[in-house]
């Protein structure tokens, strides 16, 4: 199910998930049990190291496909993550399409790019070390996001570079880079998502979104987005637990 990903995604297919932030296998198998059709593991914003990282995807043992977000266009945090067997990767700030030809050849083995070569737990820890080989470039997703004002500038250009799977919006970095931070009502964060959306199913390019919850993604799954991502795990507990604690301490009905 895991190495369908890229390809479902590239059909145009719904995709819907969850943000993974706690360092808690546990919590990423309940996640994983839910029926999710993916899981986006953050590396960007708080504590997952690769070791954490790691212990998320063992949690999800293939049931489900989780994309990592790495820190940055690195070439070595982009090979620690798929090599931990990560069904893709999510990098943030790609701003013009020289970024993003330099993450599809960091995420592709030669011929299509220069993706160093190990031993690690995507590749059986050596045991499936041929299959993997053979089938990690038609399988391991590659996202950009699409999160600033000079990506919105370039997305012409970022759109037509090969290996580029989909692009994900980040309203909330490019209102900030447009001086209206969190505004994404404001005239100018309009615009800006609006040209990336037409640009981006011009080009045929599948589109992703990020919201803290179901009605904020909705209106774009109604304008064609198809990587969907809500909520976080975090806002999730904090949330269940608080329906809960209300619903005990609501009188009992007489």
């Amino acid at each position: 199910m895991t190495g369908e990903f890229r390809a479902r995604l590239k059909r145009g297919e719904k995709l819907l998930g969850t943000m993974v932030t706690l360092a808690s296998p546990a919590a990423a198998e309940i996640l994983a049990s839910i029926g999710f059709d993916w899981l986006f593991v953050d590396g960007e914003h708080g504590p997952l190291d690769c070791g954490d990282i790691l212990g998320i995807l063992q949690a999800a043992d293939h049931r489900v496909a989780c994309v990592v977000r790495v820190p940055a266009g690195d070439e070595v945090a982009i090979k620690k993550v798929l090599d931990l067997g990560a069904s893709g990767v999510i990098v943030p700030q790609v701003n013009t399409a020289e970024q993003a030809a330099d993450v599809v050849r960091f995420s592709r083995y030669a011929p299509l790019g220069a993706r160093g070569v190990g031993l690690a737990r995507a590749h059986g820890y050596g045991m499936r070390f041929q299959e993997y080989m053979e089938s990690a470039n038609q399988q391991v997703a590659v996202v950009v996001q699409a999160e600033h004002a000079i990506a919105a500038d370039n997305i012409e250009s970022i759109v037509q570079v090969p290996g580029v799977d989909a692009v994900l919006l980040g309203p909330y970095d490019l209102s900030a880079s447009l001086g209206h931070t969190g505004k994404l009502d404001h005239p100018s964060v309009v615009a800006a998502i609006d040209h990336i959306t037409k640009t981006c199913q011009a080009a045929k390019m599948p589109l992703g979104y990020f919201g803290v919850n179901a009605a904020a993604v909705k209106p774009f799954i109604d304008r064609g987005y198809t990587l969907i991502v809500a909520g976080v795990d975090t806002l999730l507990l904090g949330a269940g637990a608080k329906r809960l604690l209300a619903d005990m301490q609501a009188p009992t009905a007489t």
